[in-house]
């Protein structure tokens, strides 16, 4: 999605000192410190928050991300399905099979019916689900959606078999699984547009009690049949950190032992955790994270369309190092890069393709001369001061080129809908991409493939015959030719065709208490695998 708002992802990330298994204490309860203004859901079907950390406890899906470090971490496998799901060759019909032995907290068995209902709560008038967007093509969907029934006809369950039947080609399912909106749920679970309290889960933990805005409380479940590790007895969250400073400063004090807050609180200078504890040693970790700055350009207009070596020298042309620095107070707080899919990834390749310390002009030049059609430029970035700065910039910049470039300043609720409307007349834009779930089709397909022009993905309305079908054929694969053809893919664009000027990948820093061991980044805290020493 385009960062008008977020997302708020789950993808295991990297690992600290790793802890034998010797020095691995089982039990006792880890302290949570949340925003209560910024957590809204418990319910699966409508949290769309950093509930989502908590649900990671509790969840059990059909695909799933290990609770290890990359690579590792980041390659897509089964957690209830036994095995991959099997695609129909025009990309429709999924077809899961469930493996035995996982049970509700409750006790009772789960089954396909688990995930058939979990689809159809997203779908239930009145709940208004996020997950919709996700379960929206199915066939049958806006059936359930008008109240003229309570079941997707393109969703069938039985026994240890779940079919999932979309309308159009859906090449990113399974990874979409892993969200917590397709957690499995009793089959009976009501949909509530309130949401639902505690109800009995299939994951390693279970919530048994919540109080909205003052706690959550989580507990193992004694029936859990899988294979995650979980070592402590549960967890209690406090709701009632007025910011994320204060759910900082109550892990800082002791109080808590982890707590969210936004990136740019961690890297605030009068806070200085660096300072005190080091980085990516025992308390503060700071990684590279999923969400990606670019600047997009505009293909269907006459400046970029069918230009590649224009988009290529402004590739050449841009101070990544000056851009950064314009809207960061601190150099952890992202990583340049000159290409689209996050470092961490599997099957990504650094190709070194553009320069990220400092502009290459020579090169730059020798590539726009002849190409600038007429030298003027329009980019449209939203009204905000830290926006506004970059604009600046990549128009200072860009002058290096001879091209002239005109801000346009756009309040933040109408940027998004000008930049998919077709006929608006703007060539670049700089916009933050992030991902609900992590899978390469996210940072290739969804941004760049023309299926998707219209929409919050495509925005460039980047539309190559060639291109399309390589994205295409890159996500019809499972398991490793998947991230190796994404890999290879990544590059190609980047250096080839360049849709748009990657500029940075936002670092994910989580702080911890002197009591938690057993750290996976995820990219905050994996809870779940978390111990207490």
């Amino acid at each position: 999605m385009l960062a008008m708002g977020g997302g708020f992802l789950l993808a295991a990330t990297q690992t600290g000192a790793a802890d034998s298994p010797s020095t691995v204490r089982e039990g006792g309860i880890v302290r949570i410190s949340l925003p209560g203004p910024d957590f809204d859901y418990i319910d699966p079907a409508l949290a769309y928050s950093s509930a989502w950390y908590l649900l990671d406890t509790t969840c059990a899906r059909l695909m799933t991300y290990p609770d290890k470090p990359p690579p590792e971490g980041l390659r897509l496998v089964p957690e209830v399905a036994a095995d991959f799901p099997k695609i129909s060759r025009n990309g429709k019909t999924y077809t899961f099979t469930l493996r035995s032995g996982f049970r509700f907290s409750d006790g009772t068995p789960v089954r396909a019916s688990a995930f058939a209902r979990a689809i159809h709560r997203t779908l239930a008038p009145g709940v208004n689900s996020a997950g919709a967007q996700y379960t929206g093509d199915i066939v049958g969907a806006a059936d359930v959606q008008a109240g003229r029934t309570t079941t997707a006809a393109g969703v069938v369950a039985r026994g240890n078999t779940l079919v999932v039947r979309f309308t159009r080609p859906i090449l990113d399912f399974a990874a979409k699984t892993t969200m917590p909106f397709f957690c499995a749920v009793p089959p009976t679970l009501p949909a509530d547009p309130e949401g639902v309290g505690a109800f009995p889960s299939a994951g390693p933990y279970v919530v048994t009690e919540y109080r909205p805005g003052e706690r959550v409380i989580i507990r193992r479940n004694r029936f859990y049949g899988g294979t995650r590790p979980h070592h402590v007895d549960g967890f209690d969250v406090d709701l009632r950190a007025t910011s994320g400073s204060e759910a900082l400063d109550r892990v800082e004090r002791g109080e808590a032992d982890w707590g969210s807050a936004l990136a740019t609180i961690y890297f605030e200078p009068g806070r200085g955790l660096a300072a005190k504890y080091g980085v990516n040693r025992s308390q503060f970790f700071v990684k590279p994270g999923f969400t990606l700055r670019h600047v997009i350009f505009n293909t269907s207009r006459p400046l970029f369309r069918n230009n590649a070596k224009l988009r290529r020298a402004v590739n050449f042309a841009l101070d990544r190092k000056a851009l950064s620095r314009a809207v960061t107070n601190s150099p952890l707080a992202e990583r340049l890069t000159d290409q689209y899919l996050p470092p961490t990834l599997p099957g990504f390749r650094d190709a070194d393709i553009y320069p990220l310390e400092r502009p290459d002009l020579r090169r730059a030049r020798e590539l726009a001369r002849g190409n600038t059609r007429g030298g003027k430029a329009t980019l449209y970035v939203r009204n905000s001061p830290l926006p506004l700065a970059v604009a600046q910039l990549v128009k200072q910049q860009l002058t290096g080129i001879e091209l002239d470039v005109e801000v346009k300043a756009i309040p933040g609720a109408a940027l998004a809908n000008k930049l998919v409307a077709p006929d608006e007349p703007w060539d670049l834009t700089v916009i933050l991409w992030v991902a609900d779930f992590i899978d390469p089709y996210q940072y290739v397909n969804q941004l760049f493939d023309g299926q998707f022009i219209g929409a919050y993905g495509d925005v460039g309305r980047f539309d190559s015959t060639r291109y399309n079908r390589l994205m295409r054929q890159a996500a019809r694969k499972l398991g490793p030719e998947r991230y190796r053809a994404y890999g290879e893919l990544d590059v190609r664009l980047a250096r080839d065709a360049a849709p748009s000027a990657a500029i940075s990948i936002f670092s994910e820093p989580t702080l911890v208490s002197k009591r938690v061991g057993c750290i996976v980044l995820r990219p905050a805290l994996d809870l779940t695998a978390a111990c207490l020493k």
